[in-house]
């Protein structure tokens, strides 16, 4: 499938998108029509049951600043009340359909990853960092509280204290030291990221989709409910699964000895 032009690029390889944010001139900053593109890409990545894990990238320089602060300035001169309803219009929704994506997502992070740019990658379910890539929560410098979900997803990756310290300080935080404190699942050679993203991409549509789909959301459950009812769902989740061609072929595969195909089904 050829890539879609503008400023965010669709693409499909076999079971793999692509989905890389093209602003490189503004290092994948996000104007109003970046965001609508954007979430209309993982839309369509989420529907499409050939799709069976996504890449999110950028390209150029930088993975994603954040907010056309341009663009933004200019909405504001202009007494346009869109600044104002870009969180719940835009941020929100990109960001519940990345994590509630029922399929892996991967963010391959090239450079900068700032403001909303960095609260995307933390909604993904793996981050690869390229060895220049720099993360920093940026809202505080300009100002503003977090938005883009990253007070839910940034503790549950390297706890309260150090999220809060990186949200108030708004220091950039290097991808030896991200994957020090357990923002990046793995820190690769520049040159090397897109293809370990696609590697690892290919290996999870290869896998059992709609396990893994099961095990994300019931993960999401389990983070705002008790053990009792995490018990519950994870009963409904295996008898769900149970069923699946899948695991009925990794059960087979498992007694001849020989290596399951998985579906997805």
């Amino acid at each position: 499938m050829t890539p879609s032009p503008g400023s965010v690029l669709y693409s499909r390889d076999e079971g793999v998108a692509t989905i890389t944010l093209n602003r490189p001139e503004s290092m994948n900053s996000l104007d109003i029509e970046a965001k609508e593109a954007l979430l209309a890409a993982l839309r369509e990545a989420a529907q499409t049951p050939q799709v069976r894990a996504v890449i999110l990238t950028g390209r150029g320089r930088g993975f994603c600043v954040g907010q056309d602060l341009k663009e933004h300035v200019e909405l504001i001169r202009a007494a346009d009340p869109a600044p104002l309803r870009t969180v719940t219009a835009h941020y929100n929704p990109i960001v519940l359909t990345i994590a509630g994506m029922p399929k892996p997502v991967i963010a391959a992070v090239n450079g900068m990853a700032a403001g909303a740019g960095a609260s995307f990658a933390f909604a993904a379910d793996f981050r690869v960092a390229g060895a220049s890539a720099k993360f920093l929560m940026a809202f505080a410098r300009i100002g503003l509280s977090v938005d883009s979900g990253a007070t839910w997803t940034l503790p549950r990756l390297i706890g309260h204290a150090k999220a809060a310290e990186l949200m108030l300080l708004a220091q950039p935080v290097d991808a030896a030291r991200a994957l020090a404190l357990g923002m990046v699942n793995e820190v690769v050679p520049d040159e090397e990221l897109q293809q370990r993203a696609a590697s690892l991409a290919a290996d999870l549509a290869a896998g059992p989709t709609m396990a893994y789909a099961a095990i994300k959301a019931a993960l999401a459950f389990s983070a705002s409910n008790d053990l009792a009812a995490s018990l519950a769902n994870e009963g409904d989740s295996m008898a769900s699964t149970g069923g699946s061609e899948d695991h009925e072929t990794a059960v087979q595969a498992f007694v001849d000895k020989t290596t399951p195909t998985f579906t997805g089904r």
